[in-house]
C-alpha cells in the first residue's frame, strides 16, 4: 500500500510520455493539462527521493545538491521561459511572472496555511523558529533588497547573476555549517527510506534520473502550451503563467511541510519553504540573465517592462514584510492573517500592484521602528550568518 503513491505519480506522466514516443503533438489545452499533470508528479517524486537521499548525502553536499533539485521543476520552466526571451521579446515577461507568482503563492498562501494548520492542530498561536534560521533571513532581506537594483534599471544583468550566485554560494556555504538535524522523512517518503541501503540509494537514484528526465521533456510544451492556452480561450497569458505554472511546481514542497506540521514540527515545516524562497531569489533570479545571455549568443540583459518592474517591486516588497514578520524567531497568528490578506489584495486591486508593494514596504518599515525585537532579530540574523560563515556555531535561544 505505500508504495501506491509512486504508482500513482508515474502513471500521471504516462499520457505526456506516450505523445512524446509517438511524437504526436496535441492542442494546446491537452498538452498544458498532460504536462502540467507529468512536472506535478515528478515534482513529487523528486520530493520524495531528496527526503530520503538525505540519509545518505554527507550534510555540506545535501545542501547544495538536494537546494539545485528542490527548484528543478520551476527552474526548467522559467529558464525554457528565459531561453525563448532571447528570441522573442514577449517570452521575457513570462519568465518573470513564473518566478514572482511562486514567490508571492508561498510566502502568501504558504506560510500562512501552515499556521493556521498549526493552530488548529495544537492551539498554539505561533511557530517559534530555530536561532540558526538566521541565514535565511539574512540572505533573503540581502536578496529582495538588491531586487531593487534591477527593477530600478529595468533589466535582469550578468552583474545581477553574479550578485545573486554569490549569495546563493555563501547561503550554500553557512547552511552547511549549521547544526544538524536529524532529516524527517514524512509520507510517501517512508517507503522508500525503508528498503535496505543498497536498493533505496538506487531507488533515490532512479527517481531523481525519471522525475529529471520527465520535467525535461514536459518544461518547454508546457511553457509554450500555457502560453497559447490563454491566446486561444482569451485568457491573459501573463496570468496564467503566474499562477498556473508556480502550483505545479511549489505543491509538492508545500504537502511536505503540511506533513511535518502535522507531526508536529512546525517549525521544520516552515523553514522548509522559507529554503524555497531563498533558492528562488538566489539561484533561480540569479541564472535568469545567465540562460538569456547564452540564448542570445553573447552578454545581454534580460528586459523588463513597467508591467514586469511592478511585479518585482511587490514580489520582493511581500518578501520584505514577510522577514520582518519572522525576524524576531517568531511567526504569529495575526502576521500570517495580514499575510494572506494582503496577498489576495493584490486580486482585487491588479492594477494597483505598485501601490500594494509600497503598502508592504510602508508597514515592514512600521514594524522595524516600533518593534524592537523584530529590528534586534535582523541585527541578530546577519551575526548568525557571519558567524556560520566562518564555522562558528549560531548562538542558541
Amino acid at each position: 500500500m505505500r508504495w501506491i503513491p509512486y504508482v500513482v505519480a508515474v502513471a500521471c506522466t504516462l499520457p505526456w510520455l506516450s505523445q512524446v514516443a509517438m511524437g504526436q503533438h496535441p492542442a494546446a489545452i491537452a498538452t498544458a493539462l498532460m504536462t502540467g499533470i507529468g512536472i506535478l508528479a515528478s515534482a513529487f517524486i523528486l520530493g520524495w527521493a531528496c527526503e530520503v537521499a538525505e540519509m545518505d548525502v554527507p550534510p555540506a553536499l545535501a545542501v547544495s545538491v538536494l537546494a539545485l533539485v528542490a527548484v528543478l521543476p520551476e527552474y526548467a520552466v522559467d529558464a525554457t521561459f528565459a531561453w525563448k526571451a532571447a528570441h522573442d521579446p514577449a517570452y521575457a515577461g513570462y519568465a518573470i511572472a513564473n518566478m514572482t507568482g511562486g514567490n508571492r503563492l508561498l510566502l502568501g498562501l504558504g506560510w500562512s496555511a501552515l499556521l493556521a494548520l498549526t493552530f488548529l492542530r495544537f492551539r498554539a498561536r505561533e511557530i517559534v523558529l530555530p536561532a540558526d534560521m538566521g541565514t535565511e533571513i539574512s540572505v533573503l532581506i540581502v536578496a529582495t533588497l538588491y531586487a531593487m537594483v534591477p527593477v530600478f534599471r529595468g533589466s535582469l544583468t550578468l552583474f545581477d547573476t553574479a550578485v545573486y550566485l554569490v549569495l546563493y554560494i555563501s547561503y550554500l556555504i553557512a547552511a552547511s555549517r549549521g547544526e544538524e538535524h536529524e532529516g524527517e522523512v514524512v509520507g510517501p517518503a517512508i517507503a522508500m527510506a525503508e528498503l535496505p541501503t543498497f536498493w533505496r540509494r538506487a531507488a533515490v537514484l532512479l527517481c531523481l534520473f525519471f522525475a529529471g528526465s520527465v520535467i525535461f521533456v514536459s518544461a518547454e510544451p508546457f511553457a509554450e502550451s500555457l502560453v497559447h492556452t490563454g491566446k486561444e480561450l482569451g485568457v491573459d497569458e501573463f496570468f496564467l503563467v503566474q499562477w498556473v505554472a508556480p502550483f505545479a511546481s511549489e505543491s509538492p514542497e508545500v504537502i511536505v511541510a503540511v506533513l511535518m506540521v502535522l507531526r508536529g514540527n512546525s517549525e521544520q515545516g516552515l523553514r522548509t519553504l522559507v529554503s524555497s524562497n531563498v533558492n528562488q531569489w538566489t539561484l533561480l533570479v540569479g541564472t535568469l540573465a545567465a540562460v538569456y545571455s547564452i540564448s542570445a549568443g553573447g552578454p545581454a540583459a534580460l528586459p523588463m517592462d513597467h508591467r514586469q518592474q511592478d511585479e518585482v517591486l511587490l514580489t520582493a516588497a511581500q518578501c520584505v514584510f514577510a522577514i520582518a514578520a519572522i525576524a524576531d524567531l517568531r511567526f504569529a497568528l495575526w502576521q500570517g492573517a495580514v499575510l494572506t490578506v494582503l496577498f489576495l489584495l493584490q486580486f482585487v486591486f491588479a492594477d494597483a500592484h505598485r501601490y500594494i508593494g509600497f503598502g508592504y514596504i510602508a508597514l515592514s518599515a512600521g514594524i522595524l521602528i516600533f518593534d524592537r525585537s523584530s529590528r534586534d532579530g535582523v541585527l541578530s540574523s546577519f551575526r548568525t550568518f557571519f558567524r556560520m560563515l566562518r564555522g562558528r556555531p549560531a548562538p542558541s535561544h
